[in-house]
């Protein structure tokens, strides 16, 4: 033993001993890189490229390695490409720039590998984790056959095989093929590390083998991994930082991995069930000032004490401590990134909004709970949009909405810059509250879309009709509530949420199947668990229902009660994507100016894509108006909408539809292209729009039968419509039979002459009912938006 530790001695002083006369290496890319100082190494390549100085590998390096540290993927993925252009070209190492690593001791690096690693590493951290196997794989062979731990190199072999092998260990378990994970971890574990070195290489292969067993949930192994690395390797740490220049300077390398060390050390406690030891380590990291600066861990920290209060009964800590949780999940534009390169697991950030409003509801804070749901769903629609640079104006001052969302912006960015560099966030936090609170003031319904907001409940209740009722449900990991909102009530119901999402693709699969009444047992089981409970408190028979995750698929309307009846029977619905939507939604416009836009059949370059029927539908609901105009074919065209669309009270569309829940911003209308715009008039384009629509009607769009994902894309799509104008939107689940849908959409467009829009969808599917009984041809209609 004392031979290896005077062995360990000699190999960190010949490491450290050209350092300890360096000067201030502030202007220094390799200490900064080194030191994880990773917001100062990209003002300082931006600083020297500023200067003139070449773009080079030297610079490009590092440079590329700090965009990935701060997750700035298209700066680093366009950084990476450059890199490899210069490596292609025959400048292919790294020089190391801190004077006290030049000279005869360190040399340059070889950089052939580092764009390789740095796409894997950005590819698990966006979830493509088959990208980031692939990328390891056609790394490695850079290494050659046996890859050393040169120590005249920062960037030696091993570290890059290390990093490498952590990074396809961890896509792997993340992919969720444990059998495969396992060999890949296998693979880590075999790699050697000598002594020369230890202080780096040891910690750097322990790290990237807890990370990986954690996302296998082998928390047993992976804590044996926590452990050497924290009692094993004391003494090794003691001396880094006894020769380590950069723990002079408060940048010790251990410092840099502590608190991610104990963030996975309070994980596998909890999830082994030691509940002490893991509320120890918790408590020493939460106690941690560098902790606050890294809200990506801070938050798992809290949720993971939390959940330790819950379990030892302390309700109130549990709640404090998860809400403290959400307000820094909240308290950027963009939600915190991934977690995983840190700790190994991706942290659910909706399941910490999950367990507190189930814990407000078991302690009887249905208010609380309420207003969590809500900002559950504001966290979700608020990432949805993320990505989003440019809103319509929603206020009288559309140049002061883009200067306070541009103001936004840059204070998201210096926030989540600083979260990612662990420098001190206090000032930046501040700066992005206070134009947070700017954007509330100057454009309420624009900060819905860009900030986590929610109205009231209180306010809210006003804004529910005298003889109607909100039913809001909330559905995550296995838990399931129903929020019944009146005018001078608010109660929460816990349902039972066991296989809802299966039970809600298996009523759907049923529908498809018009010769069988065997969706009527699915109906009735879903009326059972989701509608019955609700009754006596409901007293009404006009609902707003707010749906969530697999529930944004349902057609309510063709639940079954006990004695055979449908829900449509007894209620008439509509839908909302959110309660605080209510605010916003406009009052409906004159009759007056019922001017109709049918679009129908466009022309999509494919005639197996062709719809006849829905042309001729698009005909006769434009001969119901005499102020109308029918587009088909190619003049139903995208640029034509977007030229005519705002002039025109109701909107109908008779088209394809694109659904894609996986990328909701993307989904949208097909219609007819050309030089001007490619056809898909996309979610995201909505939300640059403005139209001044009554009612927009999606007649022939379908989320697809048998499809259950988690409602972004039909949340998307709503929400889009009315934040551009639309007052109501009437919108199918499915696409139906053609000579049902003209029927229903004739009785509908009557109907409205005469009644609400609520009650006229209600009357016109009852009336298609009479000809088609079978759902499957009236019930994938529903409204969303305002009733009248």
């Amino acid at each position: 033993m004392l031979k290896w530790r005077i062995a360990v001695m000699l190999a960190l002083w010949a490491l450290s001993s050209c350092a300890l006369a360096a000067p201030e290496p502030e202007h220094s890319l390799s200490y900064l890189e080194s030191t994880g100082r990773y917001e100062e190494l990209v003002a300082e390549g931006h600083a020297r490229l500023e200067r003139g100085a070449e773009r080079n590998t030297t610079l490009l390096g590092p440079l590329c390695i700090g965009y990935g540290k701060l997750k700035r993927y298209r700066e680093l993925f366009s950084c990476v490409e450059d890199l490899e252009a210069r490596i292609a070209g025959g400048d292919d190492r790294m020089a190391p720039d801190y004077p006290g690593f030049n000279g005869a001791f360190m040399r340059p690096a070889n950089a052939r590998p580092l764009p390789g690693m740095l796409r894997a590493e950005a590819f698990v951290e966006l979830g493509e984790y088959e990208k980031a196997l692939a990328a390891v794989k056609q790394t490695l062979p850079l290494l050659g056959e046996r890859p050393g731990p040169s120590m005249t190199e920062i960037w030696a072999p091993l570290r890059y095989h290390l990093n490498l092998l952590s990074t396809q260990a961890l896509a792997g378990a993340l992919a969720g093929d444990r059998e495969r994970a396992l060999q890949l971890i296998k693979e880590l574990d075999e790699v050697g590390t000598p002594f020369l070195g230890v202080a780096l290489w040891k910690p750097m292969k322990t790290i990237g083998l807890a990370r990986a067993y954690i996302a296998v949930g082998a928390y047993d192994k992976a804590l044996a991994e926590i452990e050497a690395l924290g009692s094993n390797f004391r003494f090794v740490w003691a001396l880094g930082s006894a020769f380590d220049v950069t723990g002079s300077r408060g940048d010790s390398l251990r410092n840099l991995t502590e608190v991610a060390r104990l963030v996975m050390l309070g994980k596998c406690f909890v999830e082994l069930g030691r509940t002490d030891e893991a509320r120890t380590a918790l408590d020493q990291v939460l106690a941690m000032p560098r902790l606050k600066d890294s809200g990506d861990l801070h938050w798992v920290a809290l949720y993971e004490r939390a959940r330790i209060a819950e379990k030892q009964a302390a309700p109130e800590k549990a709640i404090g401590l998860y809400a403290h949780a959400v307000d820094i999940i909240e308290a950027q534009r963009s939600s915190i990134g991934s977690e995983a390169n840190k700790i190994g697991f991706v942290g659910n950030k909706q399941a910490v909004y999950g367990r507190l409003v189930r814990l407000l509801v078991v302690q009887d804070h249905a208010v609380e709970a309420f207003q969590y749901v809500e900002r559950s769903k504001a966290r979700a629609l608020v990432d949805l949009l993320a990505s989003k640079k440019e809103f319509a104006a929603s206020s009288a001052d559309p140049e002061a909405e883009r200067r306070i969302l541009a103001e936004l912006d840059a204070a998201s960015e210096t926030a989540r810059l600083q979260t990612a560099s662990f420098s001190d966030t206090e000032s930046a936090t501040r700066s992005l509250q206070l134009v947070t609170t700017g954007i509330r003031q100057a454009a309420p319904e624009l900060s819905t879309l860009v900030t986590v907001t929610s109205v009231p409940s209180d306010e809210l209740k006003a804004l529910v009709g005298e003889a109607e009722a909100l039913v809001e449900y909330y559905y995550d990991a296995g838990e399931l509530y129903a929020f019944i909102l009146k005018r001078d009530a608010l109660a929460a119901t816990r349902l039972d949420a066991v296989g809802l999402a299966q039970d809600v693709q298996s009523f759907r699969a049923a529908l498809q199947d018009v010769r069988s009444e065997a969706w009527q047992e699915s109906a009735t089981a879903l009326h059972r668990r989701l509608w019955r409970p609700l009754e006596a408190t409901l007293g009404v028979n006009n609902v707003i229902i707010v749906p969530h995750g697999a529930l944004h698929y349902l057609p309510f309307s063709a639940l079954r009660g006990v004695e055979g009846k449908l829900l449509i029977d007894q209620y008439s619905v509509r839908f909302l994507p959110s309660a605080s939507v209510l605010k916003f939604l406009k009052p409906s416009a004159s009759p007056k100016n019922a001017l109709l836009l049918a679009l129908g059949n466009p022309d999509l370059g494919d005639s197996a894509l062709d719809l006849k029927f829905a042309e001729n539908e698009a005909r006769t609901v434009a001969n119901l108006f005499p102020q109308s105009r029918v587009l088909v074919r190619k003049d139903a065209s995208e640029t034509n909408f977007k030229a005519a669309g705002a002039v025109f009270s109701r909107i109908h569309f008779a088209t394809h539809g694109k659904f894609q829940a996986e990328d909701p911003l993307n989904s949208g209308l097909f219609l007819a292209k050309d030089a001007s715009n490619d056809g898909l008039l996309t979610v995201g384009e909505l939300y640059s729009m403005r139209l001044d629509a009554d009612l927009i009607t999606l007649s022939a769009c379908e989320t697809g039968l048998g499809k259950v994902a988690n409602g972004d894309d039909v949340v998307g799509l709503t929400r889009g419509f009315l934040y551009a104008g639309s007052r109501s939107i009437v919108a199918s689940l499915w696409s139906v039979d053609d000579k049902a849908t003209a029927e229903l959409m004739e009785a509908f467009y009557s109907n409205l002459a005469k009644m609400p829009k609520q009650q006229a969808l209600r009357e016109a599917q009852l009336r298609t009912r009479q000809d088609f009984p079978h759902p499957f041809f009236w019930a994938a209609f529903q409204l969303t938006g305002r009733a009248d």
